[in-house]
């Protein structure tokens, strides 16, 4: 089932979304596949906007297309901004997908996120659990755009027989990550929490609640090589999801994190936060049949991710 449908040699291919941490890890997955990457700046192209996307097709005509482009944020910026979040995500998608089509593009692929599941999915979530149930109200607005842009992608499939298809990532970390406290997501604050009470000689790191929800984590890299390889081999209805099969508990996660960095104290539990849904783990198991597993194990992405927190903007201005 792993032939190769769709070659990216000798192609155009264009990653909307490629200054962000999934666009530029493909675009570094991209490299050795012979391929022209086209991309576009925020300044010269408002994907927002329908006449200036139609454009910039017309004038670069790409063949291939990674729709990586979204307007994300953490808990606290979905619900100050839920309609910036709704209109963004989907101006975004639909403007690309219709320009695409209009412009004969061969394939394109749409990236989504995990968030799309009812928060009560069965564990783990298969492809099919999607709008079974109801979404998890503090990123629905997100949600319910990605969901949007799966069904954009379906019914131009179906009604103008197009070869667009979606890939629904799990919680991605790695270089090109936000660090920044207040809106990163669990590993980067970690990553963050830890280094900084090595450095400061801390005795100890708090975590919220007990420890013991369990979580599933991706390096950006492996996803991005999920991507190109569902790009190559993969054409149909249903959305895939690009995970590593595997979860971990958030304290196994933590304890991981604090033997990357190299800090050694102790790890304290705010039981007055709350856990969170116990468990969030994706099936694997179509993309398994594609003859693809990802290749990082989570402690050598961990020790990647922090190279790129030590390496990076945030840490030259914070430490420099």
């Amino acid at each position: 089932m792993s032939d190769i449908l769709y070659s990216l040699a000798g192609k155009r291919v264009w990653i909307a979304g490629h200054k962000g941490m999934v666009g530029s890890a493909i675009a570094r997955r991209l490299e050795s596949e012979n391929c022209e990457i086209l991309t576009t700046d925020r300044k010269d192209v408002d994907l927002r906007n329908q006449a200036q996307v139609d454009a910039w097709m017309t004038a670069f005509r790409p063949q291939a297309v990674f729709l990586a482009a979204a307007k994300v944020g953490g808990i606290l910026a979905n619900d100050q901004f839920p309609a910036d979040f709704l209109y963004d995500n989907l101006m975004m998608e639909a403007n690309i997908i219709h320009a695409a089509y209009k412009a004969g593009v061969e394939k394109l692929l749409f990236l989504g996120s995990s968030c799309i599941y009812p928060k009560f999915a069965s564990q783990p979530i298969v492809e099919e659990a999607l709008l079974t149930g109801t979404l998890e109200p503090t990123n629905e607005w997100y949600a319910i755009a990605k969901i949007a842009g799966i069904k954009l992608c379906q019914a131009y499939r179906r009604q103008h027989g197009v070869d667009f298809i979606s890939a629904m990532p799990t919680n991605l970390y790695g270089p090109g990550d936000n660090f920044d406290l207040n809106s990163s997501h669990v590993v980067p604050a970690l990553i963050r929490k830890a280094h900084e009470a090595k450095i400061s000689g801390k005795l100890a790191i708090t975590i919220w609640g007990t420890g013991n929800p369990r979580r599933e984590f991706l390096h950006v890299d492996d996803c991005a090589d999920a991507c190109v390889h569902l790009m190559k081999v993969y054409s149909g209805d249903s959305h895939i999801n690009v995970g590593s099969g595997d979860d971990v508990t958030i304290l196994e996660l933590t304890k991981l994190v604090c033997d990357v960095v190299g800090f050694s104290g102790e790890i304290d539990h705010d039981l007055s936060k709350p856990d969170g849904t116990p468990r969030k783990l994706m099936s694997a198991t179509k993309l398994r049949s594609f003859n693809w597993a990802p290749r990082i194990s989570l402690e050598e992405g961990i020790a990647d991710a922090y190279r790129a927190f030590l390496g990076g903007e945030y840490a030259m201005r914070a430490y420099g």
